[in-house]
């Protein structure tokens, strides 16, 4: 969980990216082909933070079908977030 379990529309944890490293580390030491998935306050700007850390898996629920512009712009960036992040 990237948030505090309860609810959803909250905030993404920061202090969870070092978590994410870490545990991206003992995976693939442990089980290369095991995927991490992060779920809350995901979002096109979190999504690539999270990928970053190590993350490929991405649960986002209000930053998609709450967004202004449409599920499929919404989709677009989360994908486009995480793909420009990977690439660097």
């Amino acid at each position: 969980m990237t948030v505090n379990p309860g609810f959803g529309q909250q905030q993404f944890l920061e202090r969870t990216l070092g978590k994410i490293r870490r545990l991206r580390h003992r995976v693939d030491d442990l089980n290369p082909g095991c995927e991490i998935e992060v779920d809350g306050g995901v979002d096109a700007t979190t999504a690539g933070l999270a990928a970053a850390a190590g993350a490929n898996v991405f649960v986002a629920g209000s930053s998609v079908f709450g967004n202004s512009k449409g599920i499929t712009v919404a989709m677009v960036d989360l994908r486009d977030s995480i793909a420009e992040t990977t690439r660097a």
